[in-house]
């Protein structure tokens, strides 16, 4: 009896872990459209035009060592001749700035999206919608969620239309 107490107890605690575990099979909707859309860098511009991996900043509230950040034709358009965001800047619609997160420069980890989708019932007030995506495709933390743990750090002080990239990467 005790034997088959603790069986039941181990695979109920098995069933709860996996449930709680996000399934890149899960992500649909936005964050699939995110997910998708970060993975390839092709017509993308490189911050400053350089793929070089960037040390994190020490105003950074992602966990990871190095990033790369790139803008799609519609974000790039709000870049000037170094490479860097222009100062005064609202990124225009369907701006797409995706920030590639690496444990070391060979272990890509997660993807952090900031997407300009005025309307989008996922949007905040400044018309982002935020994507945290593992590099798997499972979502670290939803769209729905409006970047309510993004917007802390990417509203200080110097930020252009909630980006970091200036201040932090001269």
């Amino acid at each position: 009896m005790k034997k088959h107490f603790l069986i039941a107890v181990f695979a109920s605690i098995v069933i709860v872990f996996n449930a709680c575990k996000s399934d890149p099979e899960d992500t649909v909707g936005i964050d699939k459209e995110i997910y998708d859309m970060s993975k390839t860098t092709t017509g993308f511009t490189w911050y400053k035009f350089s793929s070089a991996f960037l040390n994190k900043s020490s105003g950074t509230g992602h966990s990871q060592d190095f990033i790369r950040t790139r803008y799609n034709a519609a974000a790039a358009t709000m870049l000037d001749s170094t490479g860097k965001v222009r100062s005064g800047t609202v990124f225009p619609e369907g701006s797409l700035v995706v920030k590639e997160l690496h444990e070391t420069t060979s272990k890509f980890s997660r993807y952090a999206v900031m997407l300009k989708r005025s309307g989008a019932a996922e949007a905040d007030a400044s018309n982002w919608v935020w994507g945290y995506i593992n590099a798997d495709g499972s979502v670290a933390e939803p769209a729905k969620n409006k970047g309510a743990s993004c917007r802390g750090c990417h509203s200080q002080e110097g930020h252009i239309d909630l980006t970091l990239m200036n201040k932090y990467f001269e």
